[in-house]
């Protein structure tokens, strides 16, 4: 016999999954609707002391009580984090972990750090001895914390009627896990009108910083399903079926392939590859149960993580400047007019785990651009900016502005002529000076960026959305934009977004096109073209730096 304990999002009960309760138990298995202290029927028993080690109790109780055999924990939300939380109280008793449309927390992790509504997010931020609950969602708002798609209107109705203030102590206080439940089968349910996919997986895991590459261990897999991020209100009969499934180990693997010493110079097949910061690459098992349709697949690579592959161009060595996070990369001749040189600033995109090593700009690709830059006649800029998770954007965009101010205060450096160049979701850093760029900035570059945040990046603020930074004034500085033909879905339609918004505001674009290309063409596709793209995208910035 199997037991699934369901345990939902923040601001609601049991009652929510009524519907795929029955279907659980149709099929044979128990089904354990669970309402943590405070929420629904047991609002009132929340008290100052409510917070995530109370819900942690909770479950596990609720697992001793059951005589299964099999329990599945299926978090929801913040429901995984007391589900994480039980099972590494009780792994002996856990048969295997459901994350429904969730990433899985780490240790350490509070809930507040992926809570996607920015304003429920600075009311946690506010004063310690504010510790009041967190009203539910407005009418109207519920989207900001995932996806309504295909939630009828009679149950969103029922979702906000049945909503109740989350103690604010479950939201901010730190989940603590021993690794007791580390061994344990997790299988995430994507739910993709909610952002989330399988091929979104592969993607992140393959192109990602390292911290993704658990999702490809042997003991997690994954199924979809094609609605929002409410199935229990959307899909409760589908959502019942899946969760079986899942007990059963069904599942798609994301796995990291073998590498041979060989790679192809020119690339004739598609999908996405490995980001410039970090991360292995990965593909699929063929025919793996549940898998998405194979766009992406790569001849073999080099026997070594992505990030730590060859520059494409064959530079020379430049004397090189180590300001604290910040490195000029010198010419080694002064301008011949006598003038202070121009400079290029290369900004890495993640997240980027902070004890990674070695860092972006000590990476063969940054090192290659920043050497290139000076071969060149300019100051090429590397930075660390401390991008460690996707709500670290304000304080990489501290960093960035930071390293800006000391490259223009540098005597050697023209402040008048610098331009930015982006890679990867460091796109999303874009978007402050496009907004608002100061007349010293010639132009501002990217490479397969990143102009919104991707599909489950609730959590960035709004702010960082180049895609809406666009207006009728910032036409005065000019983009270079480097596109790879055969970039991943969620990133290609920011770029198109981005575009069309470029169109509309007389926003002047040099668009580069790697056709053949897949995301960090530079390392993957070392090919005449992946070159040729590199040599045009400096050639259009130092054209407007030296204008």
């Amino acid at each position: 016999m199997t037991a699934f304990v369901l345990v939902s999002g923040p601001f609601t009960g049991g009652r929510l999954w009524e519907e795929t309760v029955r279907g659980l138990r149709a099929a044979g298995a128990e089904a354990y609707p669970v309402t943590l202290t405070g929420l629904g029927d047991r609002r009132d028993q929340a008290g100052p002391g409510t917070d995530l080690e109370t819900h942690v109790v909770d479950l596990v109780r609720l697992v001793d009580g059951i005589a299964a055999t099999d329990v599945v924990l299926v978090g929801h939300g913040y429901g995984l984090h007391p589900v994480l939380g039980a099972a590494d109280r009780r792994p002996e008793r856990v048969a295997r972990i459901v994350a429904l449309d969730t990433p899985l927390p780490q240790d350490g992790e509070a809930a507040v750090r992926s809570v996607p509504d920015p304003e429920v997010r600075a009311l946690l931020a506010g004063p310690a001895g504010d510790d009041g609950p967190v009203p539910p969602p407005a009418h109207g708002t519920w989207p900001r914390w995932g996806s309504t798609e295909g939630v009828p209107a009679e149950a969103l109705d029922r979702l906000e009627r049945l909503a109740v203030p989350q103690p604010r102590g479950t939201l901010t206080r730190p989940l603590r896990l021993t690794g007791a439940a580390s061994a344990l089968p997790v299988t995430g349910v994507l739910c993709t009108g909610n952002g989330s996919s399988i091929d979104l997986v592969e993607m992140l895991v393959e192109s990602g910083p390292p911290q993704f590459r658990s999702l490809a261990d042997a003991r997690v897999s994954f199924l979809e399903l094609a609605t929002g991020h409410w199935p229990m209100l959307s899909v409760p009969e589908e959502l019942a079926a899946t969760l079986l499934r899942a007990a059963a180990g069904e599942g798609h693997r994301v796995t990291a392939p073998e590498r041979v010493p060989e790679v192809a110079d020119e690339r004739t097949d598609g999908g996405p590859a490995g980001s410039p910061e970090g991360g292995h690459d990965v593909r699929s098992d063929a025919g793996a149960e549940g898998s998405a349709p194979d766009h992406s697949r790569r001849p073999a690579a080099p026997q070594v993580p992505t990030h730590l592959l060859p520059f494409l161009l064959d530079v020379p060595e430049a004397p090189r400047e180590r300001r604290g996070r910040v490195d000029l990369h010198l010419p080694g001749a002064d301008d011949p007019d006598g003038r202070p040189l121009p400079a290029v600033v290369f900004v890495h995109g993640g997240p980027v785990a902070p004890d990674q090593r070695p860092t972006p700009r000590d990476t063969p690709f940054f090192l290659g651009y920043g050497r290139y830059a000076a071969s060149l006649g300019v100051v090429g800029v590397t930075l660390d900016h401390r991008l460690h998770g996707i709500a670290d954007y304000p304080r990489a965009a501290e960093d960035l502005a930071d390293a800006v101010a000391l490259v223009r205060a540098d005597p050697r450096v023209d402040e008048d002529r610098v331009a930015l160049w982006f890679f990867s979701t460091g796109g999303l850093l874009a978007a402050d000076w496009l907004a608002a760029p100061p007349p010293w900035l010639r132009c501002v570059a990217a490479n397969y960026p990143a102009f919104a945040p991707l599909p489950g990046w609730g959590g960035v603020e709004a702010r960082f959305r180049p895609v809406d930074a666009l207006g009728p004034g910032s036409g005065a500085v000019p983009v270079v934009l480097t596109r790879a033909g055969r970039e991943h879905p969620a990133f290609a339609a920011t770029v198109q977004d981005f575009l069309e918004a470029a169109a509309e505001n007389g926003v002047e674009v040099d668009l580069v096109d790697v056709p053949l290309g897949h995301h960090s063409f530079e390392l993957t596709d070392p090919s005449d073209a992946s070159r040729a793209a590199v040599e045009r995208a400096m050639r259009s910035v130092l054209r407007r730096l030296r204008a």
